[in-house]
């Protein structure tokens, strides 16, 4: 596979295939997940994608919360079980989905390249386009054949607290009354990093809730100064989001770091600045 996106068609086809040669041609996970509910496993139990694993973000994709924000990334050894659990193999394609439209799928699929899997690719539209599509249905719940993914950490590119402030161009993909700091829902303290840009995950879909073209995200990320230049580095509430627009990046061929702690974990230190407006 190629590219950081799949079809439902695409998906339905690589079924097929696995279908008619009596082997699992890719692994599919299914990381449903919405701030504040419903649950993701609740989700998948009443339905998913034939042959899907479930992985849950908050305790596969995610250590505990802490300094490192609400949504730490995990540390190798943790998410190579996640991931062995849920069927994932070196050899194997994957391809994530989830119904947030791709946040989770995203952190999944950075996580996965970040670990050294090359392969990997999210849902378009994920689980409301796989129905619309009329993608077939499963409620079997049965436990997939243990993988033998390695983790092997450091492929994408991450930046550390310390040093955000000296990143060229950082990116805030949070909604814009976050970014602003006129309203902060979740996190204790409203604003953003100073210096950073406010690309809203939602720039990068459609009305329809598929990615727009690499040449329309060019020109949107472009209208806010990010060229691809420039080192550029992204960063949201906790870590997770920002995921969507270092997917939504590499789709129109521009490479991005993720700061991984985000907005939660640099109010952590309370010496760290806070630009709002």
């Amino acid at each position: 596979m190629t590219g950081p996106l799949i079809s439902p068609r695409e998906l339905r086809d690589l079924l097929a295939a696995s279908k008619d040669d009596d082997a699992a041609s890719v692994t599919v996970l299914d990381v449903r997940y919405r701030l504040g509910g419903p649950p993701g496993a609740q989700e998948y139990a009443a339905g998913h994608v034939p042959g899907a694993a479930y992985v849950d973000l908050d305790t596969e994709l995610a250590a505990p919360p802490g300094e490192g924000g609400r949504h730490p990334l995990p540390a190798p050894a943790d998410f190579e079980a996640a991931m062995r659990r849920a069927g994932v193999r070196a050899d194997r394609p994957v391809v994530v989905y989830d119904d947030w439209s791709g946040h989770a799928a995203a952190r999944c699929w950075w996580l996965l390249r970040h670990h050294g899997h090359d392969d990997v690719r999210v849902l378009d539209g994920g689980w409301s386009a796989w129905l619309a599509e009329e993608g077939p249905v499963e409620v079997d719940t049965r436990r997939p054949e243990p993988g033998d993914f390695v983790a092997a950490p450091g492929r994408m590119p991450v930046v550390e607290a310390d040093d955000v402030l000296d990143v060229p161009v950082l990116v805030d993909a949070r909604a814009p009354e976050r970014y602003r700091g006129e309203t902060e829902p979740v996190d204790p303290v409203a604003g953003h990093v100073p210096g950073a840009v406010n690309v809203p995950t939602t720039t990068n879909l459609r009305a329809d809730g598929r990615f727009r073209s690499a040449e329309e995200i060019r020109a949107l990320y472009a209208a806010a100064g990010v060229s691809g230049e420039e080192d550029i580095a992204v960063y949201c509430g906790s870590g997770v989001t920002a995921a969507h627009d270092v997917l939504a990046l590499e789709l129109a061929g521009v490479r991005a770091a993720l700061y991984p702690g985000s907005w939660s974990g640099w109010i952590t230190d309370p010496s760290r600045p806070v630009e709002r407006g």
